[in-house]
């Protein structure tokens, strides 16, 4: 006997289609080009946040080396974070931390020697991994989306303020 119209079961209702937050949206394409990034760097033995704090490092600051806080601020991370970074860096003896003669709260974050030997051959596997990705998005885009990262980590707007 064939089924009413009433009778039939319904199809299920689509899901309504969900807009992926800002916040979400960043966090996977960060672990994701991070996985990329890892890969590339790991002939070298390190990991891209690592190559990131060696690079900053070596820039230095202006005044000579440089410090904790400088160093944080620069990778927009907290101390407490960048601290947790710098430990396996600092037991592969890759950087050395130093107290200040003249303020004993300054330590200065600085390369050792076989941390400024490391870098070279990591920057060359960093630009093969930034070529891989420029092939992959293209030259154009890659750039946009470098420079709209880097105006988001720049924003001091974003800071911890209470929205209202």
């Amino acid at each position: 006997m064939p089924m009413t119209e009433a009778a039939k079961p319904k199809k299920p209702a689509a899901p309504a289609r969900r807009t992926a937050c800002m916040c979400g949206s960043l966090r996977k394409a960060s672990r994701r080009i991070s996985q990329f990034y890892d890969t590339a760097l790991a002939p070298a033995g390190i990991k891209s946040t690592q190559f990131s704090i060696l690079s900053e490092v070596e820039r230095g600051s202006i005044a000579g080396p440089v410090t904790m806080r400088e160093l944080a601020s620069a990778m927009v991370m907290d101390r407490s974070t960048l601290g947790h970074n710098l430990r396996p860096l600092e037991r592969d003896d890759l950087v050395i931390l130093r107290k200040s003669r003249h303020d004993r709260r300054k330590r200065y974050v600085e390369l050792t020697a076989k941390g400024r030997s490391l870098l070279p051959r990591a920057r060359r596997l960093w630009r093969r991994a930034e070529n891989r990705f420029e092939r992959i998005f293209g030259k154009d885009p890659a750039a946009e989306l470098r420079a709209v990262l880097l105006n988001i980590a720049n924003n001091r707007e974003l800071d911890l303020t209470p929205l209202r």
